[in-house]
């Protein structure tokens, strides 16, 4: 189906690959927000997801190992701000800022002996007669397992939080850390874990990009899709399904522009290249705004320190 010289069905499909970087990122924040933790090192810890599991990738031939070494990679990032903010009780917001400078800079030594080196290949998973499904089978059942994983992430991610203890722990110290502690929780700890994922999950959005979206290590290459995660995640509210609507909207407007690069059309390839960011943007302060009334508000504790005196 061409529209305007505009493949849907290959817009539609490409989208969710476009996607996946960013929707694992702000599923990663938006766990790390709910602990009552504002970390704006998102960026950082992506690029260097990213620089991470290519080196591994092509080290040992594995992407799967590279995936996970970009999990570990963003983790490690993650706890060195926890370190900081929850044991030290650095600012937040400082200190988020230097560790995606940190991120950026760091990454960008290690990637040096990269550049130009192709990783070994990611698969796409074999649905064998649904791939052939006319429209669905190619827009459902093309894609690699991370793009499956990052779905099934969400799914998680939103059960945990709503229908489980580990969940009402979490979100209990996100709301009044001083109340979570008097219960008998340890709030330190809850955030630690909650940070540690959100930088796994960062990591890996890092690290498929990469190893798939690109696929080569190019330097500063996560090219702020960390704050647009930081961004879909405080105009969804907090809220899982919204996140991932946020992510597939940033994906397809990015799907789109490279679309109309390719038809021809005569559009600025500026302009073009900026609109992913803009329009999600602006789409998500009106649905934001339009879903006034039954906005759930952000973590009453997020952005503050604990002291585990008071």
């Amino acid at each position: 189906m061409i529209v305007g010289g505009i493949d849907i069905v290959s817009l539609t499909a490409t989208l969710m690959g476009a996607s996946t970087p960013v929707l694992l990122a702000a599923t990663g924040e938006l766990v790390a927000e709910k602990s009552g933790v504002l970390n704006l090192g998102v960026e950082g810890m992506m690029i260097m997801g990213a620089v991470a599991g290519f080196a591994a990738a092509v080290a040992t031939g594995n992407p799967v190992l590279g995936f996970a070494m970009g999990a570990v990679a963003g983790a490690l990032m993650a706890t060195l701000f926890a370190f900081l903010t929850q044991k030290l009780l650095s600012n937040q917001v400082a200190t988020g800022l230097a560790l995606t400078l940190f991120g950026l800079g760091l990454s960008a030594l290690i990637g040096k002996g990269y550049e130009g080196v192709r990783p070994p290949p990611t698969a796409k998973i074999d649905f064998g007669p649904l791939s052939d499904i006319p429209v669905l089978g190619r827009i459902l059942f093309s894609h690699d397992w991370m793009v499956y994983l990052s779905l099934i992430l969400v799914a998680v991610v939103w059960y945990v939080l709503r229908s489980t203890r580990a969940g009402l722990i979490l979100r209990a110290v996100g709301e009044s850390h001083d109340a979570a502690h008097a219960l008998g929780y340890r709030v330190v700890a809850v955030r630690f874990a909650a940070l540690a994922f959100g930088g796994a999950l960062a990591g890996l959005g890092g690290a498929y990009l990469s190893l798939v979206r690109v696929p080569q290590w190019t330097e500063g290459m996560t090219a702020g899709a960390g704050w647009i995660a930081l961004a879909i995640v405080v105009f969804a509210s907090w809220r899982p399904w919204r996140v991932l609507l946020g992510a597939y909207l940033f994906g397809g407007i990015t799907a789109l522009q490279l679309q109309l690069q390719a038809a021809g059309y005569a559009i600025p390839v500026h302009i073009l290249s900026m609109a992913p960011y803009v329009i999600t943007i602006v789409v998500l302060v009106i649905l934001s705004a339009i879903h006034r009334h039954g906005v759930q508000a952000a973590p009453a504790s997020l952005g503050k320190s604990f002291h585990a005196s008071s």
